[in-house]
């Protein structure tokens, strides 16, 4: 019989069920060749000799000598064991362009495994297939792609906890305090109040970030400084103000800082340097040890960190790397926004205008 004559019609690549199993058990009793019994069941010799090699034991007779057989009942067994081993298909499957892009985002573009599915489900991308964010830190925590792991994420990594100093509190008595800004603000309904800090970098570096962080769009400044004093604050501003000529008093309506010295002459900050005598802004100062009332400004140097981890010289960051971090940023998917960017958000607020 040719191995064309089957007797029954199977899907290839189909498993042998256990019917199938047990009908090759009776089979091999009567001594039938893998090649009959291959035509009997409807599949390939090699995958019968595969089946009697898995389901192999040796029976011993009445006369105790001993006799080479198949056990249907063991390759059973063992084909339970290796379903239950092998567990759910990936939900990723074979979309290897998935896999690609979901690394690259992670690895080079410094992205969030909820951003990377975020903008996907904002349908900026599209693939065979889609998965949510808790199956894609399951997938990094489980180590299923070969080239990323926690350590590639940019929060979710093994850090010892870092050491705390006693500091100096300055506390502002002449400047306006963060009670008495407007409910307005506090409830991010009107755009065009900033929050405001410095990135510094490593110790016997001068050279520091100022970083303005917009609260309702979320929209990111970073001015690279000589040092972190009052006077480089304040030359930062007057520079800002001098882009933006007389649009900055609407889109810089308000800015919040700490009681860090280099923000502690609001007088200077708050005066113009275009013209004389005028008032370009209004500068609030946030209550010591209370990081909080500024989070959407601390939840963004985090961002940069990414970028420039602490302990960096910022001096050696030339003034177009900077720029390229503040553009990322402002580019960036937020969660908050549907994973619009700031950009998007700045946009459609017409530049508070």
């Amino acid at each position: 019989m040719h191995q064309s004559d089957y007797t029954a019609d199977r899907k290839k690549g189909k498993h042998l069920s256990s019917v199938e199993l047990f009908k090759i058990e009776a089979l091999y009793r009567v001594k039938k060749s893998p090649e009959e019994i291959a035509c009997e069941i409807g599949c390939s010799a090699k995958t019968i000799s595969r089946e009697l090699k898995r389901g192999a034991v040796v029976y011993t007779n009445s006369d105790l000598t001993k006799r080479n057989g198949y056990s249907a009942d063991l390759g059973v067994k063992l084909r339970k064991e290796a379903s239950s081993n092998k567990g759910r298909e990936l939900k990723i499957g074979k979309d290897y362009l998935l896999e690609k892009h979901i690394i690259n985002k992670i690895k080079n573009d410094k992205y969030s495994p909820d951003a990377v599915i975020g903008e996907i489900k904002a349908g900026k991308y599209h693939f065979e297939r889609t998965i949510c964010t808790k199956t894609l830190y399951n997938y990094i925590d489980g180590e299923f792609f070969a080239t990323l792991s926690n350590k590639d994420l940019p929060v979710k990594r093994n850090k010892s906890k870092r050491g705390y100093s006693r500091v100096r509190i300055n506390k502002n008595l002449t400047g306006t305090s963060i009670e008495k800004r407007s409910e307005a603000i506090e409830t991010r309904e009107e755009p065009g109040h900033w929050e405001m800090d410095c990135v510094v970098g490593c110790k016997g570096s001068q050279a520091a970030l100022l970083v303005l962080t917009e609260r309702k769009a979320r929209e990111e400044i970073v001015i690279k400084m000589p040092s972190k004093t009052q006077e480089c604050v304040i030359a930062a501003l007057d520079n800002l103000e001098k882009i933006n000529k007389r649009k900055f008093r609407s889109i810089f309506k308000t800015i919040t800082v700490d009681n860090g010295s280099e923000f502690l002459n609001h007088a200077g900050l708050e005066r113009s340097a275009i013209t004389e005598g005028v008032s370009r802004t209004q500068i609030f100062y946030a209550h010591p040890y209370s990081s909080w009332e500024r989070g959407t400004n601390e939840n963004n140097n985090k961002l940069i960190r990414r970028f420039i981890p602490k302990g960096t010289d910022i001096s050696k960051i030339s003034k177009k790397e900077i720029k390229r971090i503040q553009d990322w940023m402002n580019n960036y998917p937020r969660r908050i926004f549907g994973y619009k960017t700031a950009n998007e958000m700045a946009d459609s607020l017409k530049h508070y205008a």
